[in-house]
């Protein structure tokens, strides 16, 4: 969950806008050599497919140092003999090993090509372990500036959490720092002193006491994207429950700061909630495997599969307030239900390239209002993400530049919401919008994907060609504006502001009667019964309209 600054109310607003934009690049259209290591398939990443990694290190709070080894198991696509391993500066990569042997490292920048002298053969599932340390960089304002947070917490104890959306887990974890390969599971052991719990993803195998520190074992068993990797150190205390889920029994666990126990116990009576909204909507839970936990941290929430982060001080809304200013959005806690709605899409559902970050945050962004429309209503839901269109700037297309690490504008949020909300207008089937966006998570399960690909399932599965409908809201800022004028009884009426071929239909009421008009870019005429007709635009469809 990310943004960067939008000029909306920003004596409270402002702290929202930026949580969706954290670790990201700098506003900027020249990219350099590390840009593409950083963002790009390299040749050095694409012979070797990800299976398996152990992330074995031991944090020490003290001096804010990580150190340890990564052991990353890979099937041989094509034979090579040279890896891209990623690590970003002040950490240091100190060795790697295959076969017993260590091997020669070539550092460039935030990649290290690694030599590897034995044969890598087409099929065969080899191993290599990397060992690393240093003082990873400090997240001055996480989530959105991206690093580890090393904080404390009100009684003096250490209270520690990673975020890294954008900026990649590389910062502090070497890796191969590409969305397009997920690890298809993982074990994560985390060596923290004895008075500290850590929590990361998956389950908890064991806790192994070593002399006055605890080594905490992680299992995750789902393919797992690398941000969504987290280590998260505290005073926590621990409840859960049992969720009667689509899938059967869903273990909930709640990690949380012993101090905060009794507001956490009522604050989170919102996650079943939650779950059985977005289960309806999307399908189910995507990782019954590895359990769903909810854990407190130093900042405000992140979208660590199976480990959500949360940080929403214990209130509705966002930080206390409706971004939507409808009221709407003071009816649920604004992390528990944005960064669940990751669950679905960025951890089950994961863009390859950053450049299509809206498929994560465009749909989970309009996983609020839908949370609004399965526990207060259809209208409560239209309210709400028409509400959120004030927080749009229409600054640059929601798509990126590709192989760059570069996402698009922040609008992916509230402007990916409402492209949403229109389409189901277009559709005109709830039943079947709901259809679509389930078998949506069962198509693409635990799948890194391309803009495109989602592009293509929903045109496929609507009926709708919407080739144009794409191109006008990801690809342009332009937001089409109906222009229409009533002179007599005849009502002239077509589009502007629109890319070449876009002919969306749009629903009007006219002198009190609902009906769709086709503009086109070309003028359209049609008939009117009185010379005093009125027209009015349907507000759930995203344009702009202006009478001449």
């Amino acid at each position: 969950m990310k943004t960067v600054y939008i000029l909306f109310l920003v004596f409270f607003i402002t702290p929202f806008v930026n949580i969706q934009a954290q670790g990201l690049l700098s506003e900027k259209t020249e990219f350099t050599r590390q840009d593409t290591l950083r963002g790009s398939i390299t040749p050095e990443r694409e012979w070797w497919d990800l299976t398996y990694y152990h992330l074995d290190i031991k944090v020490d709070p003290e001096n804010k140092f990580i150190s340890g080894k990564n052991t990353i198991q890979y099937k041989v696509l094509d034979q090579d003999s040279v890896m891209q391993i990623d690590l970003q500066p002040p950490m240091e990569l100190l060795k790697a090993v295959q076969n017993g042997k260590e091997l020669k490292i070539k550092q460039d920048g935030n990649a290290h090509f690694i030599s590897l002298p034995d044969n890598q053969n087409v099929d065969e599932v080899n191993e290599l372990i990397v060992h690393y340390q240093g003082h990873p960089r400090e997240a001055v304002k996480a989530p959105w500036d991206g690093g580890i947070s090393w904080k404390k917490d009100k009684n003096g104890n250490h209270f520690i959490a990673s975020s890294c959306q954008g900026l990649g887990a590389s910062v502090w974890w070497p890796c191969k720092d590409h969305m397009y390969d997920e690890v298809d599971s993982m074990k994560i052991s985390v060596n923290v002193p004895s008075k500290l719990t850590n929590v990361s993803n998956g389950r908890l195998r064991r806790v192994d006491q070593i002399g006055d520190t605890k080594t905490y074992t992680w299992i995750v068993k789902n393919p797992i994207n690398n941000y969504g990797v987290n280590i998260n150190i505290g005073d926590y205390v621990n409840f859960s429950e049992v969720y009667d889920g689509m899938a059967g029994n869903l273990d909930l666990d709640y990690y949380v700061l012993s101090y905060n126990l009794e507001k956490a116990k009522e604050q989170f009576k919102q996650v079943p909630m939650m779950m059985e909204a977005f289960e309806h909507w999307f399908g189910q839970y995507p990782f019954y495997k590895d359990s769903f936990k909810l854990v407190e941290v130093p900042y405000l929430g992140m979208e660590h599969q199976s480990s959500v982060t949360y940080g929403n001080e214990y209130q509705n809304g966002y930080l206390g307030n409706d971004l939507s200013g409808t009221g709407w959005g003071l009816k649920f806690d604004f992390i528990i239900v944005h960064e669940a709605g990751h669950e679905w899409f960025a951890n089950n559902i994961t863009n390859k390239d950053v450049a299509d970050m809206w498929i994560h945050e465009g749909f989970t962004a309009y996983s609020e209002n839908l949370y609004l429309d399965y526990h207060f209503g259809k209208q409560a839901s239209a309210e709400y993400v028409i509400g959120t269109r004030k927080n749009i700037q229409n600054d640059r297309p929601l798509i990126g530049y590709y192989d760059v690490n570069k996402e698009g504008s922040s609008d992916m949020y509230y402007k990916g919401a409402n492209m949403l909300h229109t389409l189901r207008q277009l559709i005109e089937d709830d039943e079947k919008w709901r259809k679509i966006l389930r078998k949506m998570n069962v198509t693409f399960y635990h799948q890194t994907v391309s803009s495109k690909q989602i592009e293509d399932f929903l045109s496929q599965e609507t009926g709708i060609d919407l080739t144009e409908f794409f191109n006008q809201y990801l690809r342009t800022t332009k937001v089409p504006t109906l222009e229409y004028t009533i002179n007599k009884k005849t009502l002239k009426y077509r589009w502007i502001n629109i890319v070449e071929g876009f002919d969306m239909p749009i629903q009007v009421i006219i002198n009190d009667e609902d009906m769709w008009l086709f503009p086109k870019a070309d003028w359209q005429t049609m008939n009117l019964e009185s010379k005093q007709s009125t027209i009015k635009i349907d507000p759930d469809f995203y344009i702009y309209s202006q009478k001449i």
